[in-house]
């Protein structure tokens, strides 16, 4: 079977795999401290409202607020000191014109509706001069203000962050159910391909670096569980036999090489002798990565990248990863983005989705992205060089020098020497 005469595009790519797989993603209830960059099963609402009352957010003094109007430094208000709270503890009841010493975090008092912070206050034994007033519910965290009971605190198809652990145990969860980890196996191949071993020359050979880019970029996302085989050589049975035994073994399998249409370009005629199995697509819109294809077998995708690390890197990016978020239900949409300035122009051929690598470096107060070389798929260095990626729709024929453009963000942005 050969190349699409008519390439499909990057969205049609995707919505074409999530149609035909059909993936079985069990549930399992992990420690909230194992809960880092899984995927939330299930909706989860706040038990109760958090605060569960009014609290205060500084240390200083409980007062009624509109008992400290017209104070100043040159007209102190002065209220009477009744009592001490501590978080956790339990104060009595404020009257007018009197003052609680409060610690940060402690309820407030009932009848005080303001927190006077020790700055704007001196202390002359049971008394307290206020040089300056507070609005009501000033110094305080309202009952509820972080969560209301029935909020919804973290939605299902979230991948789980730290500031949702720490949101999760403020209510006192101490598990949570996720979805299972997604077996990814990672198959290269290519007779000419071989394991890194020792930094020197192979006479008639590569290194296989591509599995390895692969496999870690991929590690990245904790709600997956990744294999990777040693590399296959361009024999049908040996990659056939290979492949029905990672397929046994995962949920989802990407092969490295061997995609295109030349003579020992194997996997897609291995894929299609396969029972139950479905070539989805052959030839996506993009590039680098044109040569990505696609297929299911028992519904299980198996997604075939190039051997070249630079297309594969785009074939993730685009394809791969958009596909499984899909798939799982994930909300989140990926990187970071940020706006810079082209210090060239970027041409795109009409009709094809282009993966640019761009170094984001900021000058002064400005961000601006230097076009890294746009061709050469297995060029690595410019994914070394590069700390983003500009990606260019089908439809935009390129980008004048100086437009600002949309960056993915790979790594940190560096200041420009």
């Amino acid at each position: 079977m050969g190349l699409l005469y008519s390439l499909i595009s990057v969205g049609e790519a995707v919505e074409a795999v999530v149609k035909n797989s059909r993936l079985s993603i069990g549930v399992e209830e992990v420690d909230l401290l194992n809960a880092s960059g899984r995927v939330s099963a299930e909706d989860i609402y706040a038990p109760y409202s958090l605060p569960t009352s009014n609290r205060s957010v500084v240390d200083g003094y409980a007062v009624r607020a509109e008992d400290t109007y017209g104070a100043s430094q040159s007209n102190p208000v002065e209220l009477e000191v009744i009592g001490r709270v501590y978080a956790g503890g339990e104060a009595m009841e404020l009257k007018p014109y009197t003052a609680i010493e409060i610690a940060t975090g402690a309820s407030l008092p009932p009848n005080a509706n303001a927190v006077v912070m020790y700055e704007d206050t001196s202390r002359i034994g049971d008394k307290v001069l206020i040089y300056r007033s507070v609005a009501e519910w000033g110094n305080v965290s309202r009952r509820g203000e972080d969560f209301e009971a029935g909020s919804l605190v973290v939605g299902r198809g979230t991948v789980i962050k730290p500031w949702h652990i720490a949101a999760l145990a403020s209510f006192g969860f101490s598990r949570v159910k996720v979805l299972r980890r997604v077996k990814v196996s990672i198959m290269p191949t290519g007779s000419e391909v071989f394991e890194p071993r020792e930094p020197k020359p192979l006479d008639g050979g590569v290194y296989d670096s591509t599995s390895y880019l692969v496999y870690s970029y991929l590690s990245m996302y904790s709600y997956l569980d990744l294999m990777r085989v040693n590399p296959k050589p361009d024999d049908e049975k040996i990659i056939s036999e290979s492949l029905r035994d990672v397929l046994e073994k995962s949920d989802i399998v990407i092969t490295i090489g061997g995609s295109s249409v030349g003579k020992m370009d194997l996997v897609p005629k291995v894929l299609e002798d396969m029972r139950e199995a479905k070539i989805v697509f052959r030839g996506v819109a993009m590039r680098p990565g044109r040569t990505v294809g696609a297929g299911v077998v028992g519904g299980k995708p198996v997604f075939m990248v190039s051997g070249y690390p630079v297309a594969a890197l785009a074939s993730l990016d685009l394809v791969v990863m958009p596909s499984i978020r899909r798939m799982l239900g994930i909300s989140e949409l990926g990187r970071s983005r940020v706006k810079a300035k082209l210090t060239r122009r970027l041409v795109n051929t009409t009709g094809y989705t282009s993966y640019v690598r761009v170094k984001v470096f900021k000058c002064g107060d400005e961000l601006y992205a230097e076009p890294l070389r746009t061709t050469g798929s297995g060029i690595l260095s410019t994914l070394i060089r590069g700390n983003g990626v500009v990606i260019m729709p089908p439809e935009v024929e390129g980008y004048d020098g100086g437009s600002l453009v949309e960056v993915e963000l790979l790594e940190p942005v560096s200041q420009h020497n």
